[in-house]
């Protein structure tokens, strides 16, 4: 089963036998523990639920949910992956980087980096007013929102406001570096969110 959870570290390069030089993602990945399994006769649908890291603080609604798993698991994180079919796996097993390969393709997903609040020039990259003999001067306010009607300003409207912090999912990532010892996996290019934040990687299968 091709899906881990795991904390990003940060880019760095590889150098290939040929001598070209990949742009990598370092992540942490698991172990990750199984913790649910959900099937269409249960829960009408199936899935797999895994934790990851080591939590602080659970509510005993969390921690009585995961002891069924094992009695010294503590996530931090939990994620549900939603299968075709569930995979030969039972209730505390681990899962590892070992369920990846050089090459294979997946899909990662996380929170993009927080910006703060912001303009429309930095935010939805509007152009700024001219800036001649005769204009007030506010060369990037925003303008008029709307008409006379229907009297309000339509939902979705692009204005100010907080900008970034948001889940991104990227797909077709390919895994170019695997380091089993350590746990580490290297996906070509870039991946969403800050250092230190947790992502979810899913492969095709």
């Amino acid at each position: 089963m091709q899906v881990i959870i795991g904390t990003k570290i940060g880019m760095t390069q590889i150098i290939g036998k040929d001598g070209v030089v990949t742009p990598i993602t370092v992540i942490q990945a698991g172990p990750a523990t199984v913790t649910q399994i959900k099937t269409v006769d249960t829960d009408g649908y199936n899935a797999v639920q895994v934790g990851y890291g080591p939590g602080k603080n659970l509510s005993k609604s969390v921690s009585g949910h995961v002891k069924k798993a094992g009695e010294n698991i503590n996530p931090k994180v939990l994620r549900e992956f939603r299968v075709a079919e569930i995979p030969e796996i039972k209730l505390g097993d681990q899962i590892t980087v070992e369920a990846f390969n050089i090459g294979d393709k997946v899909t990662v997903t996380g929170i993009s980096k927080g910006k703060g609040f912001a303009g429309t020039v930095k935010r939805h990259n509007f152009i700024e007013s001219r800036n001649t003999h005769g204009f007030k001067g506010n060369i990037r306010r925003v303008g008029s929102i709307g008409s006379m009607y229907p009297q309000k300003v339509w939902k979705g409207k692009k204005m100010p406001g907080r900008m970034g912090h948001e889940q991104v999912t990227v797909k077709n990532l390919a895994v170019a570096y695997i380091d089993k010892d350590n746990n580490l996996i290297g996906l070509k290019g870039a991946v969403p969110g800050p250092k230190k934040s947790v992502v979810t990687i899913e492969g095709k299968e």
